[in-house]
């Protein structure tokens, strides 16, 4: 039955019900009318719109669910669908929906692997130009100085080492933006080796206590997502640093049964609400390449907790 049927049908019994009153109701209307019939009617009106009401909410139900469910969903976290209850066109809008929401997570994930995709290629680029051209004309900087500095004689030479300490400070933000666009210890050592050098650099260059706890045996991951659970803890930790006024954050990469999880959990000031920035955001979108679970809980007083969830792929026998 079609949603306009649906509610013809509904003010229909309403209707036939009332009339069915009048008829073998032993109520009279005189003329001109009396306060009690008066009472009679309007209460009788008062049934009758309240019924209809009542049927109406509870025939509308399903397009009251697929409203809400439309104004809150977010694609970011797949898997949202009404179940398809109702019969008719009701529930051919719901179907319709879900199907549209299951394209809309497809093309949402597809188009963003292309993005991160193509913002590694340009950070391995950038990285790999920086290395090559920016690092390698500081170096020869720095060795010209030193030479000039060896031949040179006071105050010169105090002005010329001043100058190569400088120029050396340069050389290693240098390396460390290197590092931080593409990390050559993941794809030459491992995931454990690039998060114990990433903690490893944050602890030196914030006030961050970092704490690693990493499960030995981890099982063998892909190039992927390896990637993900690597910039996933790198926002992680930037987040800690920038906006949780945390002392202390443990890293941990853990395996259960079927996956690897990965967690960050600092002991900051919390919010109650994790608010959904550009970074979550991003972490979101590359959980969504794995079909991975990131979950962020924040807790006021206490920190914030990242996790996120890898599924391994089974080994085919």
């Amino acid at each position: 039955m079609s949603l306009f049927w649906r509610i013809f049908a509904l003010n229909a019994v309403v209707l036939g019900a009332a009339t069915a009153l009048l008829l073998w109701a032993p109520v009279t209307v005189s003329v001109p009318v009396l306060l009690t019939e008066a009472v009679i009617l309007v209460a009788g009106l008062a049934v009758m719109l309240i019924a209809n009401a009542a049927l109406l909410r509870i025939g509308l139900a399903p397009l009251a669910r697929l409203t809400k469910l439309m104004t809150t969903v977010d694609l970011l976290r797949p898997g949202q669908r009404l179940p398809e209850h109702g019969s008719g066109g009701i529930a051919e809008l719901i179907r319709t929906f879900n199907a549209m929401l299951e394209r809309l997570e497809h093309e949402r994930a597809s188009s963003s692997a292309r993005v991160l995709l193509a913002q590694e290629a340009e950070r391995r680029r950038i990285a790999q130009e920086l290395h090559d051209e920016v690092g390698q004309s500081m170096t020869a900087i720095l060795l010209g100085l030193k030479r000039a500095a060896d031949e040179a004689e006071e105050p010169l030479r105090g002005e010329l080492h001043q100058a190569q300490e400088i120029t050396r400070e340069s050389l290693d933000e240098v390396r460390r933006l290197v590092r931080r666009l593409r990390p050559g210890v993941l794809d030459d050592l491992g995931l454990v080796s690039a998060l114990t050098s990433l903690t490893t650099e944050f602890a030196t260059h914030t006030e961050l206590r970092l704490v690693r706890r990493f499960d030995s045996g981890l099982p063998a991951l892909d190039e992927q997502s390896e990637l993900v659970l690597y910039r996933v803890a790198q926002e992680a930790l930037t987040n800690a640093a920038r906006h949780a006024e945390a002392g202390r954050v443990e890293v941990s990469l853990r395996h259960t049964d079927g996956t690897v999880v990965l967690a960050v959990a600092d002991d900051g000031r919390g919010t109650g609400i994790a608010r959904e920035g550009a970074g979550i955001r991003g972490m979101r979108e590359r959980a969504l390449l794995l079909g991975a679970t990131l979950d962020v809980t924040s807790q006021p007083h206490t920190g914030t907790q990242v996790r996120l969830t890898v599924p391994v792929p089974r080994k085919q026998s």
